[in-house]
């Protein structure tokens, strides 16, 4: 539970979907095996640290459902309310900021895609993360970011402070 006038974002890329049917629609494409376990992993990540969201904006995509299904199965403390937005597929950073902004819970996840995901979360915080990992936002990478304000309305970049940056044991 987060403190009044504080937000905390939980911004993660989809895990590691499937490419096994290259005529396969982009937004009906799966997670893979690899994806479903780094997605449980995140999710045991959040539960382990008391990071369980209680309000998700995920893309309609079936791979970022899928990964907040595998998140879910983990965060048990919590039955978040979850929006699944059109708007958030392969949406820009402006785009999911906007989204971000009509949230209304203290502590709000978003499940998205790259590129918009890694620009978004470099934006955010006022010292983003220097490592490599950070840079390339793999699949399933989460930034964790809190910011000194009492409504989503007023979330602006670069006011934000890292409190952890996830990536799953395997990576590809």
């Amino acid at each position: 539970m987060t403190p009044t006038g504080h937000r905390r974002l939980i911004l993660t890329r989809h895990a590691k979907s499937s490419w096994d049917d290259p005529l396969m629609q982009d937004h009906d494409r799966p997670l893979n095996a690899r994806g479903r376990a780094a997605a449980c992993e995140l999710g045991d990540f959040l539960a382990s640290r008391g990071l369980e969201p209680e309000e998700v904006l995920c893309s309609t995509a079936l791979r970022t459902r899928e990964t907040w299904a595998g998140v879910a199965s983990a965060v048990i403390e919590t039955r978040p309310e979850v929006h699944y937005l059109d708007s958030l597929y392969h949406a820009s950073p402006e785009a999911m900021l906007a989204e971000i902004r009509k949230a209304g819970a203290p502590t709000v996840m978003l499940i998205g895609h790259n590129p918009g995901i890694a620009e978004l979360a470099a934006a955010l915080p006022a010292r983003p993360p220097l490592g490599p990992d950070f840079r390339r936002y793999p699949t399933c990478a989460t930034l964790i970011v809190d910011f000194q304000i009492a409504d989503w309305a007023d979330l602006q970049p670069g006011q934000g402070s890292m409190l952890d940056f996830f990536t799953p044991t395997r990576r590809g």
